[in-house]
């Protein structure tokens, strides 16, 4: 049984809110700010930063308007190139992402424990207890259809949003600090400082590009997937200069490249001694919005994968009446439990995921001109198209290819890294074959 399409505008604009607010913007600018080292560097970063994700925002706008079916991300690759190179690019963020839904589960139980369980309870068992609870409890709102999941979707995202705007009020508080630590410098020079930057930045902006995989599921996918992808990114944007503007209002440079736990400082400054408070539940609902989605998303990579014979075909069974993957969904949150139980070394794990995050998403960006031939007979006169064409997608694929190699060079700290991420992809194509020769000798039907 296909996929009916059952989402309107509104649930893709904010799947696409979703998928990119995570927990990233209330971390990363201190980050950013250690690598750039001055001001300039730091919002210079940012709008730029902003600039080239609408660039990709736009060119996956116009992909997945010419291109709209379910698992998308994987399908553009499979059509474009080969469906050997979909899979080892594919399979690498399917783990990463399972990996990463458990470290971020993790984080949120992490922040809502010491408000939700007695002192008794608040050590690493009642941590991982709140974290398994979590991700059941967004599995089983995820298993009673795929409208009810954007619903609880759409309510976590617009919750998560009026809490970011809030945060922002702090640049009207006159009591607020300002400039209290004196910044420290980048070593390196200006452009190193500003590539690095950029890897942070990017990883914060990412994840808009998952919202092709709901291409089946779009009602009037070649219309509202590019007009939500581009509202979506505009909220997103808006809010991320918002509020690191506010950051830097409070802290400084200085301030944010020694502060970690940023939203709980804003929180503090505009509500008092309830500020922790505020700022815990702020990130658990954020956690939940993340979450959720990835539930919502990662299942429909499966989908693909298995019409093209290479996952079994149950990974591509859909129950008719609420349209959820129950096989590949049940799959992908039991990865993610599996792997909660080993999230510890996650944080090593995250050295890696920006690498292959750039290379993929520059090789998806790059997959537009070949899908503009190869679909140079479809009416365009009802779908999006890049107006600046090929000036948009040129800036955004050069922008991450620079930022690749600024990845690739510092990983002299650890010559093993390069080898690691390439034997990964080899990985892939391994699977991919073995799947392969057996869809030859037992065709599925």
């Amino acid at each position: 049984m296909s996929i009916i399409p059952k989402l309107n505008r509104f649930d893709l604009t904010m799947i696409v809110i979703s998928l990119v607010i995570g927990m990233g913007i209330f971390g990363s600018p201190s980050d950013v700010a250690v690598k750039a080292g001055s001001t300039w560097i730091f919002f210079g970063a940012w709008i730029f930063g902003g600039i080239v994700t609408l660039c990709g925002a736009l060119t996956f706008a116009e992909i997945g308007a010419r291109y709209p079916t379910t698992g998308g991300f994987y399908k553009v690759f499979s059509y474009c190139y080969h469906p050997a190179f979909a899979f080892m690019i594919n399979w690498v963020l399917v783990i990463s992402n399972a990996a990463s839904v458990a470290a971020v589960a993790l984080l949120g139980a992490e922040y809502i424990n010491p408000i939700l369980l007695p002192q008794s309870f608040q050590n690493a068992t009642g941590t991982r207890l709140t974290t398994i609870l979590t991700v059941l409890l967004l599995y089983v709102i995820n298993f009673l259809g795929i409208k009810l999941s954007a619903r609880a979707q759409n309510l976590l995202t617009l919750f998560k949003v009026i809490m970011i705007v809030i945060l922002c009020t702090v640049i009207f508080k006159s009591d607020a600090e300002s400039h209290t630590i004196a910044a420290i410098p980048h070593s390196g020079s200006v452009i190193t400082a500003f590539g690095l930057s950029l890897v942070a930045v990017f990883f914060t902006y990412g994840g808009y590009q998952q919202t092709i995989n709901f291409g089946g599921d779009i009602i009037n996918a070649k219309r509202n997937i590019p007009k939500a992808i581009f509202m979506g990114m505009a909220v997103i944007i808006t809010l991320y200069l918002s509020i690191n503007y506010a950051y830097y209002h409070v802290l400084g440079i200085g301030g944010l490249q020694q502060t970690h736990t940023l939203a709980a400082k804003l929180a503090g400054v505009i509500f008092g001694a309830t500020g922790y408070k505020i700022a815990s539940i702020l990130m658990f609902v954020s956690v939940l919005a993340y979450v959720n989605v990835n539930i919502l998303a990662n299942p429909r990579v499966y989908y693909a994968m298995a019409e093209d014979g290479i996952l079994p075909p149950i990974f591509k069974k859909i129950n008719t009446k609420t349209q959820v993957q129950e096989f590949g969904m049940s799959f992908f949150v039991a990865a993610a439990l599996i792997i909660l139980f080993f999230v510890g070394s996650f944080s090593e794990m995250l050295k890696y995921v920006m690498f292959f995050d750039t290379i993929g998403l520059s090789l998806a960006a790059v997959a537009i001109f070949i899908l503009r031939k190869k679909t140079k007979d479809l009416d365009v006169s009802s779908i999006y198209t890049i107006k600046w064409f090929p000036l948009i997608p040129l800036i955004f694929i050069l922008s991450y290819w620079f930022v690749t190699i600024n990845i690739f060079i510092t990983f002299n700290e650890n010559p093993y890294a390069a080898l690691l991420c390439l034997a990964t992809y080899i990985l892939g194509l391994i699977i991919y074959y073995i799947g392969a020769r057996k869809k030859v000798v037992l065709p599925v039907n």
